[in-house]
């Protein structure tokens, strides 16, 4: 995407490699999905010279419609009339579009292609159609094929094992949202904490963060484009499982997300937070809703295979909508936005704890190389009891590439942390290690390094005080998240 100052952000490697599928000098094809607003077509649209390719988007209507609108479309880009009965089959389109010859490269993209088909079946057909086309002998010639489209497990079940087109991309693109630091570089502002808090509200969609008004405070943004009936991102959220296709029961998805946004992780706290039966149709609707992107299931650290998922949303947007502007829909309404946020932003911080913990995992990938961290296997945490039904919630858990495991506290607080957080988290980790936790017993020993990540940066004994355990101390701020060190 293009920041304020015009230059490219997060899609620079996205942007090379599909420029080096037109400089192959023969036919490529490729694959690019990602879920709505988070900027395939404006990659795709900001990839090559305007001359150099043609983009039809396919519109969620029939078949044969969208088959005589790519066919006026073409014949515009072409400078020649094209008629739907000399073109009655996609076959038929797709080697019109195969057998186009120029003397440059070319870029063909179909944009949410899934649209083509009237149907997932007819997907299949439609991909079947546009394999045999690809089969066809043909002079080599420097063309791009791109597939494109929103409905990722449609999209990406074209090149699964058995589908037509199974071995035939050149290159496959899953387009994810921005993280924390580039979010920031869509629209900068010069606190850390309101850098941080952008994320935490927005998230990383590239659509959002492009609503952002720099002249204004980030809670003048929050208050325009969240809280008031009119804002620019809140409809989008609040149509966005709408536009899902297939989706069914609206209601009962949208009352499954306001209970994992407002804390409820099991399935059995969801179906009684959401006022739904804890049966197979909410398993279902959480395993759609992870199929869609908006949710993610993990287990604890050295979970056995039949414990339970929890479950957490992945858009901080979505969260941040169902935490606080869908319960308050009635008096947003009635009163003005501003007003109502000055009487919620009191619970902005405590909102904020998880999500500082999503930025510190982001944070540690993008400040692994140059501090020289350990590597990880997988980032996780845990949550439980010990022996005497006493909570433990451990913030990271993480097993270290090679032998070990990283720990650690993760603190959205404007008090410096003090040492008392790190005998509190060495103690979890004793209770749980006299709970039977094998993790822990390696956590406690001297090789495993701590992780300790505070908003508000640290007391001056802190360090001090940690590194009488005798295990690596690694303490990251703000201003660590936010250096150089964390950049591309």
């Amino acid at each position: 995407m293009q920041g304020r100052e015009g230059q490219l952000i997060g899609r620079g490697k996205e942007q090379q490699q599909l420029r080096r599928l037109s400089q192959a000098g023969t036919r490529q094809l490729a694959l690019v999905t990602g879920r709505r607003r988070v900027g395939k077509t404006w990659l795709l649209t900001h990839t090559w010279q305007p001359d150099d390719y043609f983009l039809f988007t396919a519109s969620r209507t029939s078949s044969a419609f969208n088959r005589q609108q790519l066919l006026n479309d073409l014949g515009r880009f072409l400078g020649q009339e094209l008629h739907g009965e000399d073109y009655p089959t996609w076959r038929s389109i797709f080697n019109l579009l195969l057998d186009i010859r120029r003397d440059r490269p070319l870029a063909v993209i179909l944009d949410e292609f899934q649209y083509l088909a009237d149907s997932d079946t007819g997907l299949a057909e439609v991909a079947s159609e546009l394999n045999s086309a690809w089969e066809k002998p043909r002079p080599d010639t420097p063309f791009t094929l791109v597939l494109a489209g929103s409905a990722v497990g449609t999209m990406q079940g074209l090149s699964t094992g058995g589908a037509p087109l199974y071995g035939r991309f050149n290159l496959q693109l899953k387009l994810e949202p921005f993280d924390y630091w580039h979010a920031n570089e869509m629209a900068p502002f010069d606190a850390l904490r309101d850098r941080a808090r952008l994320y935490g509200v927005l998230g990383g969609m590239p659509r959002y963060l492009a609503a952002i008004d720099p002249t204004e405070s980030l809670e003048q943004n929050i208050t325009r484009l969240m809280l008031a009936p009119q804002g620019e991102i809140r409809l989008l959220l609040e149509t966005a499982l709408e536009q899902e296709d297939g989706l069914r029961d609206v209601a009962g998805y949208n009352a499954v997300l306001r209970a994992v946004a407002t804390g409820a992780t099991l399935q059995n706290e969801i179906a009684g937070r959401a006022g739904l039966k804890n049966d197979s149709a909410l398993r279902a609707k959480l395993d759609r809703l992870t199929q869609l992107g908006y949710v993610s299931s993990h287990r604890n650290i050295g979970a056995a295979p039949n414990a339970p998922y929890r479950y957490r949303l992945n858009d901080p947007a979505l969260r941040f909508h169902q935490r606080f502007v869908q319960p308050n829909t009635s008096i947003l309404e009635r009163e003005p936005p501003q007003d109502v946020w000055n009487a919620l932003r009191h619970q902005l911080p405590a909102y904020m704890g998880l999500e500082f913990e999503r930025i510190a995992r982001q944070a540690y990938g993008r400040l692994r190389r140059a501090r020289n961290l350990p590597m990880l296997q997988e980032w996780g945490n845990y949550e439980g009891q010990d022996r005497n039904s006493r909570s433990l919630e451990i913030d990271v858990v993480a097993p270290v590439l090679g032998g070990g495991m990283l720990t650690g506290a993760i603190k959205w607080t404007r008090e410096p942390m003090n040492p008392s957080v790190h005998y509190l988290h060495v103690d979890m980790l004793r209770r749980a290690a006299d709970a039977g936790q094998r993790w822990a017993h390696e956590a406690l020993k001297s090789a495993s390094p701590l992780l300790y990540v505070s908003a508000a940066g640290f007391t001056d004994d802190f360090g001090s005080s940690a590194a009488q355990s005798g295990q690596p101390i690694t303490m990251l701020s703000l201003a660590d998240l936010y250096s150089e060190d964390a950049s591309d």
